[in-house]
């Protein structure tokens, strides 16, 4: 069983959101919310909301047991990156760039996560 939930238009970089999706990954459930919430980084707050609408609709769509998941799979994907633009000295300008990200998040009970189908 597979169960995802997506975040899109994140404003944050996805190159930061990468690095907290790395410590995540293949853990149980408990223990990557546990990580997610005394992470200090602003994406892992995205992560863990995306983290827990992936375990409610496991909980709701599928019946499945909550203390039987873990994280099979995190992408953060390029979102449009919004640009803005600075005045500067002599009448120039310098464009300013404002990443977002997709995040999708994917769990599944405890068996399929260690590779077997």
């Amino acid at each position: 069983m597979r169960v995802r939930a997506v975040a899109k238009y994140v404003r944050t970089s996805p190159q930061k959101c990468r690095l907290v999706a790395a410590q995540i990954r293949r853990k149980s459930v408990e223990k990557a919310l546990d990580i997610l919430r005394f992470s200090e980084r602003g994406a892992a707050r995205h992560l863990r909301k995306t983290l827990e609408s992936a375990i409610a609709n496991a909980e709701h769509n599928e019946n499945a047991d909550i203390d039987q998941l873990t994280v099979r799979e995190v992408r953060v994907d390029q979102g449009p990156v919004l640009r803005r633009w600075r005045p500067r000295a002599k009448g120039r300008n310098t464009r300013i760039r404002k990443p977002t990200c997709h995040i999708t998040v994917t769990v599944g009970d405890g068996e399929a996560a260690t590779g077997a189908k």
